[in-house]
């Protein structure tokens, strides 16, 4: 099985550095395109009195995206190497905008890292990882914090 079109999930952490390595190093040796996904999550919304968003609420949201755009391009800079990169800032919740921007962009394979958190934090919280992993319709790469690449 080959694979074409592999989705990359990046914020700004080593974690996610790593997978994006691994991500290139893997669409290279399939000659597939990549897409580099990074999620702006939604801040909590602050309303006005009369119950219109803040002004600041969407001048944070505009500064997300923007650096967003700079780390998927420092990303591309450092890996890429030539290989066909799409890029995706997605304002949604990590787990269910990873999963739908999959589906939308047709990826036959997902590429994530996993901070490796566990005990509380992670029965409270959960794992995006394991979500991704549990409701992905293809086949999950999950990169762990102590891989060595």
């Amino acid at each position: 099985m080959g694979y074409k079109k592999i989705l990359i999930a990046v914020d700004n952490s080593i974690c996610s550095e790593k997978a994006a390595k691994i991500g290139y190093d893997t669409a290279k040796n399939y000659d597939a395109e990549v897409a580099l996904l990074n999620i702006v999550e939604p801040a909590p919304a602050a309303t006005t009195p009369d119950f219109t968003l803040a002004p600041v609420f969407l001048e944070v949201y505009d500064n997300s995206e923007e650096n967003s755009h700079v780390l998927l391009k420092e990303i591309e800079n450092k890996y890429g190497k030539g290989i066909k990169t799409t890029y995706f800032s997605v304002l949604d919740t990590a787990s269910h905008g990873i999963l739908q921007q999959a589906e939308d962009w047709g990826a036959d394979l997902i590429v994530m890292g996993t901070h490796g958190r566990g005990g509380l934090y992670r029965f409270l919280v959960g794992s995006v990882a394991v979500h991704v992993a549990r409701k992905s319709a293809c086949p999950v790469l999950i990169v762990p914090t102590k891989a060595e690449v």
